[in-house]
């Protein structure tokens, strides 16, 4: 993913009410977060098992597309989504990169209660990138990075949730797609020409090529960096524009769940990433949670894009507190 507003930390109040120059259509600024009063017991979330997931995506090493690792890890998600009880569907697709490379992709979609029309639906992307281009160490920017945080994570806790879904059904449909080729958007040492839409390939496939024709969802949840130690998570500004009643939503159950300091109460900048094509293409309201951090250079946790994007810096406190906040969402959605 790539932030499209890097100077946003700057003014949150005042910047982040402009309008970036896309379209806006499918707002949802005007609405106000439900939230039932009347709950119904969400399973309890286990940090230990999200974690366990994480390590073992990170164990075939980076997950690249056109690699063995990222063979190895694609097989390994759909065994443990079936083990979960899920219909899975593996949607292969040959991608082209920002450098003219095919890169065969493999978007995986793990779907429950098929049957049921009320859907919600949640993501994550799979792949890491493929250089390490915001190192502090030059000689770095063509290493491949373990991606613990970014890509893993997110994947590690959906893990989590298909596995307790698996036991306890909610009362909406739900599918988890895992989408690939997220991050193998244009490197900033690049000289050469590249489109505007090289990151998010995966996602874009996805949104013009529905696993299920004519596929829909009440609202869709990303997940992107959501296991770092202290990471908390601002109201991203493309979610804000599409799906704010959904995002008022989150972030308040977070609250009342105890999460506040890791949900903060402030707006965050847009960020080009796999919600702005379920968005603006799919036409779903999707919400990104993403580790934003107005002390880091990028805007984003301190090790992006790095080699140090290992498990050293993976907390079960934050991932307890997202997990169990996404849980608490779905199992009270009616």
């Amino acid at each position: 993913m790539k932030s499209t507003n890097y100077g946003f930390f700057l003014c949150l109040s005042f910047i982040l009410l402009i309008s970036c120059g896309f379209n806006q259509s499918g707002k949802e600024n005007g609405n106000q977060a439900v939230v039932s009063s009347k709950t119904s017991p969400a399973p309890d979330f286990n940090a230990d098992s999200a974690y366990y997931y994480i390590e073992k995506q990170t164990t075939f090493g980076p997950r690249v597309p056109n690699t063995a690792a990222h063979v190895a890890c694609s097989n390994y998600l759909v065994s443990e989504l079936k083990r979960f009880g899920a219909h899975v569907i593996e949607q292969k697709a040959e991608l082209k990169a920002y450098n003219g490379e095919i890169l065969h992709a493999r978007n995986i979609i793990g779907s429950f209660s098929v049957t049921n029309k009320d859907r919600i639906l949640l993501f994550a992307h799979w792949d890491s990138r493929p250089y390490a281009d915001h190192d502090p160490d030059e000689k770095n920017h063509q290493v491949p990075i373990s991606g613990a945080n970014d890509g893993a994570s997110g994947v590690g806790v959906l893990l989590e949730i298909a596995r307790q879904v698996g036991m306890k059904y909610p009362e909406m449909g739900m599918d988890i797609i895992l989408f690939d080729a997220e991050d193998y958007g244009t490197p900033d040492f690049y000289k050469g020409d590249a489109g505007e839409d090289t990151w998010c390939l995966g996602s874009q496939y996805w949104a013009v090529n529905p696993h299920v024709k004519g596929y829909t969802a009440r609202f869709g949840i990303l997940l992107d960096m959501v296991g770092a130690k202290d990471a908390f998570f601002m109201k991203e500004g493309f979610s804000r524009e599409y799906a704010n009643r959904y995002v008022e939503k989150i972030w308040q159950t977070a609250r009342q769940l105890g999460y506040g300091k890791y949900f903060i109460n402030e707006n965050g900048g847009y960020i080009t990433d796999d919600h702005l094509y379920v968005n603006r293409l799919a036409n779903i309201p999707s919400v990104d949670i993403i580790q934003m951090d107005k002390n880091s250079s990028s805007g984003f946790y301190e090790h992006w894009h790095t080699v140090n994007d290992t498990m050293e810096y993976i907390d079960k406190e934050t991932l307890k507190a997202v997990g169990q906040t996404i849980l608490e969402v779905i199992y009270n959605e009616k």
